[in-house]
């Protein structure tokens, strides 16, 4: 769900970009900023990252009394909702730093002009998701520069989002699809 989410948004802020720079590109990859062995996460540069940088609790909408449901003779608690802490990160070369800040700012534009998301003006938003809802949030420069230390990156232009709210439920458990690692034909079957 988490992944469904942020890819949606990620593709519906790459095809508004499209229309509006007039731009064949994606500029907006959903990734993490530098993989586990220090190294640069994101082939190539001029990229807005959108990364995934907490998940949190939503306290605020758990309802006192709610029945827990029965599935297979297993006790099922209550949906847990939770909120996305998701920023994007200007990765631009250092030559290319005015674009860094104009993509920026692109990002902010996009979502005060549409903070939620829903199926209505977001197609392709899964009906399990039904809506969420972005907010900026403003970290101070401590917490800015724990964020950074924890990611194992340099600072770059980024603004963060609160994104409001998924609940999840066994529902969300469809199927599982491993990742294709690599296609081989083989060449007895396709020999005969």
């Amino acid at each position: 769900m988490i992944y469904e989410t942020l890819s949606c948004i990620t593709e519906e802020i790459n095809n508004y970009f499209k229309r509006k720079l007039q731009i064949n590109e994606d500029k907006v990859i959903l990734s993490g900023i530098v993989n586990q062995d220090g190294s640069i996460a994101v082939q190539g540069e001029n990229k807005i990252i959108a990364t995934l940088i907490n998940i949190e609790r939503e306290t605020v909408v758990q309802r006192p009394g709610t029945a827990a449901g029965r599935s297979f003779g297993t006790p099922v608690g209550p949906p847990a909702s939770i909120n996305l802490y998701v920023m994007f990160s200007a990765y631009f070369s250092s030559n290319n730093y005015a674009e860094a800040l104009r993509f920026t700012s692109f990002i902010i534009a996009y979502f005060q002009s549409k903070p939620v998301f829903d199926t209505t003006n977001t197609p392709g938003l899964d009906t399990i998701i039904g809506k969420v809802i972005f907010e900026m949030e403003s970290l101070a420069a401590d917490k800015l520069n724990n964020v950074w230390t924890t990611l194992g990156a340099k600072y770059m232009p980024s603004v963060v989002y609160k994104v409001r709210m998924l609940t999840f439920n066994d529902a969300i458990i469809r199927e599982f699809r491993p990742a294709v690692a690599d296609i081989a034909a083989d060449s007895s079957a396709t020999s005969k």
